[in-house]
């Protein structure tokens, strides 16, 4: 193949017939599975509607959120839904539960915790939830105060948990005002603060020293929403204010990061941390028969989810095992080259003439408008004409063009990307 990735294919073979040795001592049997003889008529029919998508895999999309999985996430997720744990509770799902202890424990330790409450969640959406849930349950009825930049889904769950929601401006590069935190603190009754640090707009960093500082003052919690941006703080091509945010993650109550954005893992695969273990009792619940068989932790006590694929696990603890969470390693360099791409192609942008930056992009996500920005939801078309994709965004009234550089390859690719922009 040309452009799919395949050699996994014959690794994923190989550590299959592994597995299947390790049950060599069961009696023979066979599967009962129907219509084995005609699966693959029905595979190329669901490869040709798989057709139908924008090539998320390749260095031309530079448009939204999606970056292939390593092949060790596939082949990994794969071999495991031969077995389908259930992490739920270990009855369902004994090994695939240790692994995904081990895979969370590493990535609380790229924050610096050694002590923590975290598993892992189904995606963002529901990590942040129950973030915010424990939120709740330690300061009940009290505002979750998010930036006008966070992602929707924070006033969303908030309205879930019944509990008030309120958007604190955001300044001119979307990071949440400092000053209008402030006032509003000054009234004493916030439950919760959320400092995103990596918007999914256009990567803004909110001033987490700061915000941590109002916190020693007022007595709120602070979550750090890092779903997007979380894993760049293993890399060191960040500005010092940015730089400087990350240093304080581990100083916050919470934490989200989603291993299926940066992580390189499959869809859907979040985590969840919280610094104080403590919480764990606010999960406490009876379940008459999934917790007696073994006296160790099953994370369905320590999660709002019940059924949980272990696979995604599986997948992500053999990530970390080939590619492990340090700032000199394989994995900590192809986030350096996301963010170089970044930089490059805002470099090549205004030395154009022809394109307004208006910020500099603090991640890996550049926004930016033709001079004449009514122009930019003809270029969007015309670019993905020419085989470029590229994404949208609406900022202060003006329609803007954005694009996402979450793949490595893409700081080989910033000249090509010029060219057809240009053309």
């Amino acid at each position: 193949m040309k452009h799919l990735e395949s050699a996994s294919l014959d690794a994923l073979i190989e550590a299959l017939r592994h597995l299947d040795a390790g049950f060599a001592d069961l009696p023979e049997f066979e599967s009962a599975a129907p219509a084995l003889d005609r699966i693959g008529p029905v595979l190329h029919e669901a490869a040709d509607k798989l057709r139908d998508n924008y090539p998320y895999f390749h260095p031309l999309y530079a448009g939204q959120m999606l970056k292939p999985p390593h092949p060790v996430a596939r082949a990994a997720y794969a071999l495991a839904t031969w077995i389908n744990p259930n992490n739920h509770a270990l009855d369902g799902g004994r090994a695939s539960s240790a692994m995904e202890k081990e895979a969370v424990a590493q990535i609380a330790a790229m924050f610096g915790w050694q002590e923590f409450l975290g598993h892992l969640t189904g995606g963002g959406t529901m990590a942040n939830l129950e973030a915010l849930w424990i939120a709740g349950q330690l300061h009940r009825g009290k505002p979750i105060l998010a930036s006008a930049d966070a992602h929707y889904t924070h006033s969303r769950i908030s309205a879930v948990l019944q509990l008030p929601f309120e958007a604190i401006p955001s300044d001119a590069i979307g990071a949440m005002n400092l000053n209008a935190l402030e006032d509003r603190a000054k009234r004493g009754d916030i439950g919760c603060v959320v400092a995103t640090l990596g918007t999914t707009g256009t990567g803004a960093i909110d001033p987490l020293p700061e915000i941590l500082g109002l916190r020693d003052r007022f007595g709120f919690r602070v979550h750090v929403d890092a779903a997007y941006g979380g894993y760049f703080t293993l890399i060191d091509n960040l500005t010092p204010q940015t730089r400087a945010a990350f240093d304080r993650i581990p100083q916050a109550d919470s934490i989200v990061i989603d291993p299926h954005k940066h992580g390189l893992q499959p869809y859907g695969c979040g985590c969840v941390l919280f610094r104080d273990p403590a919480v764990g009792a606010l999960y406490k619940h009876n379940s008459p028969y999934t917790y007696f068989t073994s006296t160790d932790l099953h994370l369905g006590e320590i999660s709002l989810e019940c059924s949980r694929p272990g696979a995604s696990a599986v997948a992500l603890w053999a990530t970390q095992r080939l590619l492990p969470l340090t700032k000199d390693g394989e994995f900590a360099k192809g986030l350096t080259a996301s963010r170089q791409a970044a930089l490059e192609l805002t470099k090549h942008l205004r030395e154009s003439g022809d394109w307004l930056v208006p910020v500099e992009p603090q991640l890996d996500i550049v926004v930016w408008a033709p001079r004449d920005p009514s122009k930019s939801q003809e270029i969007f078309a015309r670019a993905a004409e020419r085989g470029l994709h590229l994404a949208l965004i609406r900022r202060d009234n003006i329609l803007c063009l954005r694009s996402v550089l979450m793949k490595p390859e893409h700081a080989r690719w910033i000249n090509e990307i010029m060219t057809r922009l240009q053309s």
